[in-house]
């Protein structure tokens, strides 16, 4: 694959379809927008987001999320019934109001970035008239995916935290 341009549809397809659920060992995801966003399950039954993260951790991959702003009450109603996803070890959370990258990683193996936030109008399963226009990269080139890494690790172990400047609007500081 090298680098594949993903549109509007693929997203849905390509990423949450494929790269997500192919996570053996860790999934990275950072976005702005969190919102009720549902995929296709067993039986052609559409299914909240949130449980296909609490299958993942329940199955042993560690997922981290770092989105912008807290999510509404149907999706905080859907994360509160997966007991993985609240007290587990195997997921974590953080809260970035700066936070406006879009990004997927799994594994160290594969990544998206691209535009589309994690909700049904931007990544999610929403019909093609009714979604936004997106457009991302999803990349299995080692040397951009470990670049990428270093990024979104660096938010996640607070490197940018003591200089943001923005503190007096973050719920909840990492460092």
């Amino acid at each position: 694959m090298a680098g594949e341009l993903i549109l509007n549809r693929e997203h849905y397809t390509r990423v949450l379809g494929e790269v997500v659920p192919s996570a053996r060992r860790f999934l990275w995801i950072a976005t702005a927008d969190l919102k009720d966003l549902h995929v296709a399950g067993a039986g052609g039954r559409f299914v909240p987001f949130v449980g296909v993260l609490a299958e993942l951790v329940a199955a042993g991959v560690e997922v981290r999320l770092i989105h912008a702003k807290e999510p509404g009450p149907r999706f905080r109603a859907d994360f509160d019934r997966h007991p993985e996803l609240v007290a587990g070890e195997g997921f974590e959370r953080i809260l970035c109001p700066r936070m406006h990258m879009k990004v997927i990683i799994a594994d160290g193996r594969i990544a998206y970035l691209g535009s589309a936030n994690l909700t049904g109008a931007g990544i999610g399963s929403k019909a093609e008239h009714r979604r936004n226009f997106e457009a991302g990269w999803l990349t299995d080139e080692p040397g951009r995916v470990a670049e990428l890494m270093e990024f979104f690790d660096a938010f996640y172990l607070g490197d940018h935290c003591v200089k943001c400047g923005r503190r007096d609007v973050c719920p909840d500081p990492i460092v």
